[in-house]
C-alpha cells in the first residue's frame, strides 16, 4: 500500500459580535452601522476570549466587518488571549443591509422581519426590504477565496455578524455551493470553527453556535429575528 499523506489544513474560527441594542427606551430604532455592544454583548466577547486564552489559541490574523459591534468584539476577545495583534477590516463581511423600515406595508413587515432567515432562502429574497440573499453571496464569497488563497496564515479569526456568519457556513456545509441555510442559528458572541485545505470544496466543520456563556442554549427558543421583531412590536405600540 502506498503511504497516505494526511490532509493540511488551516482553522477559521468564525464569531458573531456580542449583543447590541437596536431600540432605544423610546422605540426608535438605533443605526446598526454605529450600535455598540450592550453589558451583555461586552460579558459575551470576554467570555470567547477567555475560552480562547483557555485552549491557548493564537491567532495569525483578526478580521472584522469594520463596524463598531464586530471591532469591540474583537478587541475584547483579544484582551483576554494577551495577543497585541492588529485588526484588519473587510468591508466585504459587512451585515446583510435591510432597508427602510417605513417603506415596508404594514401587512408585510412581519414577512420582511421572518422571511430571510427562513429555512433554505431563495437568493431573490430581500432582508427588510433590502439587500438580496444573492447579493450577500456576490459580496461575501469572493473575500473569503481571497482569504483562503493566502498561505501566509494557519489560524484565523474572523468576529462578523449573524446575516454573513449563515452565508459563510451555508457555503461551507454545500462544500463550495450557495445554498442559504436561514435557520442556522448564531446566537450573539458565539463561536464556529471551520477547517479549510486547499481544494476549493475542502471544507470541515468542527463546531456551529458555541456560545461560552451559555453553551447549551438552555434558555433559547426563539430566533434572533423573532426577538428582534417582537421587540419592533412592543416598541412600536409603546
Amino acid at each position: 500500500m502506498p503511504d497516505y499523506q494526511l490532509p493540511e489544513r488551516r482553522r477559521i474560527f468564525l464569531m458573531r459580535h456580542g449583543d447590541v441594542t437596536y431600540f432605544d427606551d423610546s422605540g426608535r430604532a438605533i443605526d446598526p452601522d454605529t450600535v455598540p455592544l450592550n453589558a451583555n454583548g461586552r460579558e459575551q466577547a470576554s467570555a470567547a476570549g477567555r475560552v480562547f486564552a483557555e485552549q491557548n489559541v493564537r491567532f495569525d490574523r483578526v478580521i472584522v466587518s469594520g463596524l463598531p459591534r464586530t471591532v469591540e468584539t474583537a478587541q475584547r476577545v483579544l484582551a483576554e488571549t494577551g495577543q497585541p495583534i492588529e485588526l484588519e477590516i473587510q468591508p466585504a463581511w459587512q451585515e446583510i443591509r435591510g432597508g427602510k423600515l417605513s417603506n415596508i406595508a404594514p401587512q408585510d413587515i412581519e414577512a420582511a422581519f421572518l422571511g430571510a432567515f427562513d429555512g433554505i432562502v431563495q437568493e431573490s429574497t430581500r432582508f427588510l426590504d433590502g439587500e438580496t440573499i444573492g447579493a450577500l453571496f456576490d459580496r461575501v464569497l469572493p473575500a473569503i477565496d481571497a482569504l483562503r488563497a493566502d498561505t501566509s496564515w494557519d489560524t484565523a479569526l474572523l468576529v462578523l455578524h449573524g446575516g454573513v456568519n449563515r452565508a459563510i457556513l451555508s457555503h461551507a456545509i454545500t462544500a463550495g455551493g450557495r445554498t442559504f441555510f436561514g435557520h442556522l442559528a448564531q446566537a450573539t458572541g458565539c463561536i464556529n470553527a471551520l477547517d479549510v485545505g486547499t481544494a476549493p470544496r475542502d471544507w470541515v466543520l468542527r463546531t456551529v453556535n458555541y456560545s461560552p456563556p451559555s453553551p447549551l442554549h438552555r434558555d433559547v427558543r426563539n430566533t434572533t429575528m423573532e426577538m428582534l421583531y417582537a421587540q419592533f412590536i412592543q416598541y412600536k405600540r409603546s
